[in-house]
Order: C-alpha cells, then structure tokens, then sequence
C-alpha cells in the first residue's frame, strides 16, 4: 500500500510493556505537539482500542484489558494508507512495515521513569518494575530494529522539558524536509 496523499508517516513510542500506555514518558505530550505544529493527524493506540472496544479479554497479572491487535490494524488501515499520521504506541511488532516513513523511540532515564511511574495508582509491583526493566535492557529499541529497516529507526532523550523542545524541533524539521522532498 501507497500513500496516496504526500505527507509522512510517524511511529512514536517508549518504554515496551504488556499493557497499553506507558505513562510518564512524554508520548501524549509530544505526539498530540507536533500534531498542532505539522498538521498530521495524531493517534493513540491506547485511545482507539478503548473508544472502539478492540480488546481481547483482560490481563488479570497487570490489572488492565488485553490489546485486540488485529481488530486495531484493521481499524487504522484506511487511515494508514492515506499517510500524515502520527502513531503513538508502546511497541511496534503488531504495526506492518509498510505504514511508516520514520520511527521515533523515545528513552527516559530508568530512575526518572520509576519516580514518574511510582506516582501512578496502577503501577505497583511486577508492572513497575517490568517497565523499568524494559527501559534499562533497551527492549522497545531493540523491538523497532527488528521490525523497521534500521536506517528510519532513531532514538531521542524524554528526560526533561528542553529534551522534548529539540526533539519537536527535530521532527518537525525532518517533517518539513520530507514533504518538500516528496511533493
């Protein structure tokens, strides 16, 4: 599938884990901003399953309902194919190939990332601690890598205001270089 319209395509995500979202690492924040300043269309993952109901029964370890993967590709391949889309979701081996111009792995230092997620209600025990670790043996870059040709895979800092600053400024900068390239 081709895009048909000439805009690029973006993945955004973090931290692996087994449920949808992992908070604290700047995803919204950072995907629904360079939305506003490029145009695209912003999508979160964890959004659409929970308005359309794409869930395949509930993970009762992690307290939290268990991704539908096929009914969620199914559901953005349309929007896919017209291209201008920023996805923001936790991993990346559920998405094809195909969909995207450029993959962003956002990394948050594994001690701030505890602090922020310790913070939250819903993450205790075995699921703060298999995010962190996630975020410590790299697994969402090392993910992205087997998934993705390497060359549109990138990593960026999500550790403090100023890093998610420049990495807008950069997306926003390869956005721009891409349409001109492309049209």
């Amino acid at each position: 599938m081709l895009n048909t319209i000439n805009r690029p395509t973006l993945l955004l995500f973090f931290v692996f884990d087994v449920v949808p979202g992992t908070p604290g690492v700047g995803k919204t924040t950072l995907g629904k901003e360079l939305a506003q300043r490029t145009g695209l269309t912003y999508v979160n993952i964890g959004d659409l399953a929970q308005e359309g109901q794409l869930y395949d029964g509930y993970d009762e370890e992690y307290q939290c309902p268990i991704l539908d993967e096929d009914k969620v590709v199914d559901e953005l391949e349309d929007q896919m194919g017209e291209g201008g889309v920023i996805v923001d979701y936790h991993g990346c081996d559920l998405f094809p190939e195909r969909w995207f111009h450029i993959v962003f792995v956002l990394r948050t230092d594994s001690s701030q990332l505890y602090t922020r997620l310790e913070g939250r209600s819903n993450y205790t025990g075995k699921k703060l601690q298999d995010n962190v670790q996630c975020e410590i043996f790299q697994t969402i870059y090392e993910e992205a890598m087997e998934a993705y040709k390497h060359e549109i895979v990138h990593q960026l800092p999500s550790n403090t205001p100023e890093d998610m600053e420049q990495n807008l400024d950069q997306i926003v900068q390869w956005t721009e270089q891409w349409i001109k390239d492309n049209n």
